[in-house]
Order: C-alpha cells, then structure tokens, then sequence
C-alpha cells in the first residue's frame, strides 16, 4: 500500500471502530508507539504490536469515550503522516472528564506503520 492509502485507511478505522483491525493490517509487527507521557505507568514506549494492543485494553478499561473526532490525515513526504484526534472522555476510577487533544505522527516503512508518537495535551 501507498502512504496515503496506509494513512486514510488508518484514519478510517478510527472513525468506525476499526481499531483493533488496523493493528493487524497496517501495523509493522515490531512497530513503537511513544505517548508523550507516562499515563499508564508503564513507561512512555510500547514495543510490538501485541503491546500496542495491550495499550487499546488498558485505554477501554480505564476510560469512557464520550465523543471522539479524527482529523486527517496529514501526509509528509514519502514515509509519514499525521491524524489529530480530539476525545471527551471520563477516568472511571476517579470519574474525572477531560478533554484530550493529541497529534499523532505515524512513520511508514515497506508499506507497513513503524513507529507513532503522540503529542498532547488532556
């Protein structure tokens, strides 16, 4: 796949649901997801996509989506894009709302996601 097919596809899932999906088929299985912060506590980078993964359950069981937009995607060059995602979600442990709004940058090599890193704010 091009660039701005991996990069559309990517963002399309997003937008249904698909997130899981996308994992699968766009991701690289060594890819690295770097947050911009520890949230988890479990350190600011994931590596592989199984880890990837994990970060989606730890995300859905600790957070209620209220609403959620894609924006994007932004393509750079040959070999990377940008989507920002803005989310109204609720910590249910402390039940706080929070606004969160975040770039992610996403590095494509031999047509497969190796690397995003989130910039944010929330």
């Amino acid at each position: 796949m091009t660039l701005e097919e991996i990069a559309e596809k990517l963002v399309d899932g997003c937008r249904t649901g698909q997130e899981d999906a996308n994992l699968d088929a766009l991701y690289h299985p060594d890819a690295v997801s770097v947050e911009a912060a520890d949230f988890s506590g479990t350190g600011r980078e994931t590596k592989g996509v199984d880890g990837i993964r994990g970060k989606h359950a730890w995300w859905d069981a600790n957070f209620e989506v209220h609403s959620a937009e894609v924006e994007g995607p932004f393509l750079h060059g040959t070999d990377q894009f940008a989507v920002i995602f803005a989310i109204d979600a609720t910590e249910k442990n402390s039940g706080r709302r929070m606004p969160v709004r975040e770039v992610a940058i996403y590095h494509v090599a031999d047509g497969r996601i190796v690397k995003e890193a989130f910039y944010g704010t929330g």
